[in-house]
C-alpha cells in the first residue's frame, strides 16, 4: 500500500520528526488520535511530552465542566504510514487533575500486572473482526439475502471466497513495521470475517499491542475505503460464528 513505508519530508527533503497520540476514548472501544512535529526523538515514552485533549467531545468529560484531559505517552511504536522518524505513540489517559480518567482501564490493569511481576506473566491473543463497507454491509455478502453456510471461507483462496485479503496483508506488514508480535493471519468462517494472532508479550504489554494493532487496522481498512467491526454479532440473524 502507498502509505507503508513511505518516508515524509519537508520542502528541504530533511525527514519529519513527529508523533501520532492515539488513546481509547470514553466508549471504551473507540480509537481517538492527533499528530504533532517534534523538534527531536524523545525516545523512551516518559521523555515524550504529553498533550490535551477535549474530554467533552470523546465522551469522557461533561460539558460544562473542566474538560482538558491530559494524554500521557504509556509505549511509542515506528509509525508505518509516515514513517521516517515519525512514531505511534499510545497514551493512558488523565483528568485534568493528573488521576486516571473513568475510563483508563489501563490504570488498573498496570496495578494488577504490576503485583503479579514477579510470576513472569506472558499473554498470547487472537482478534477477529468483520470488514464492512460504507453503508455497513458485510464485505463480499450479497445486498439480499445471505452468503452460502460456513464451509468454504475458512482459511480459503479463491474470488468467491476471500473478500478483503489485500487489506489484511497491508495491516500484516504494518503490524511488523511497529514492531508488534504479529504471528498469524487467516480468514473466518463468513466472507469478510478475518482474524489475526497476537503474542506472546510480557504483562501491560499485551494489552498495549492488541490496541496498537487495532488502531494500524482502522487505519489501513480506511485507506481502502472499508470499516471494521470486532462486535461478535454484527450482522442481524447472522448464520456464522
Amino acid at each position: 500500500m502507498d502509505k507503508v513505508n513511505e518516508e515524509t519530508a519537508d520542502e528541504t527533503g530533511m525527514i519529519i520528526k513527529g508523533a501520532t497520540y492515539i488513546w481509547v476514548d470514553g466508549t471504551g472501544e473507540i480509537l481517538r488520535e492527533k499528530t504533532r512535529t517534534l523538534e527531536n526523538d524523545p525516545g523512551a515514552p516518559e521523555n515524550y511530552p504529553r498533550w490535551s485533549f477535549d474530554g467533552s467531545s470523546t465522551y469522557q468529560a461533561l460539558k460544562g465542566e473542566d474538560s482538558d484531559m491530559i494524554l500521557k505517552p504509556a509505549a511509542v511504536y515506528p509509525d508505518p504510514f509516515f514513517g521516517g522518524n515519525h512514531k505511534l505513540v499510545l497514551c493512558k489517559v488523565l483528568d485534568p487533575h493528573e488521576k486516571p480518567a473513568k475510563t483508563n482501564h489501563r490504570a488498573k490493569c498496570k496495578e494488577v500486572m504490576d503485583k503479579i511481576d514477579h510470576t513472569n506473566p506472558w499473554f498470547g491473543m487472537e482478534q477477529e473482526y468483520l470488514f464492512l463497507d460504507r453503508d455497513g454491509h458485510p464485505l463480499g455478502w450479497p445486498k439480499f439475502g445471505f452468503p452460502k453456510p460456513q464451509g468454504p471461507y475458512y482459511c480459503a483462496v479463491g474470488g468467491d471466497r476471500i473478500f478483503g485479503r489485500e487489506i489484511v496483508n497491508t495491516h500484516y506488514r504494518a503490524s511488523i513495521y511497529a514492531g508488534l508480535a504479529i504471528f498469524g493471519i487467516n480468514s473466518e468462517v463468513t466472507p469478510g470475517q478475518w482474524e489475526y494472532q497476537l503474542g506472546q508479550c510480557r504483562g501491560i504489554e499485551m494489552g498495549d499491542q492488541m490496541w496498537m494493532s487495532r488502531y494500524l487496522l482502522h487505519r489501513v481498512a480506511e485507506q481502502f475505503g472499508v470499516t471494521v467491526t470486532f462486535h461478535p454479532k454484527p450482522a442481524v440473524r447472522a448464520i456464522f460464528d
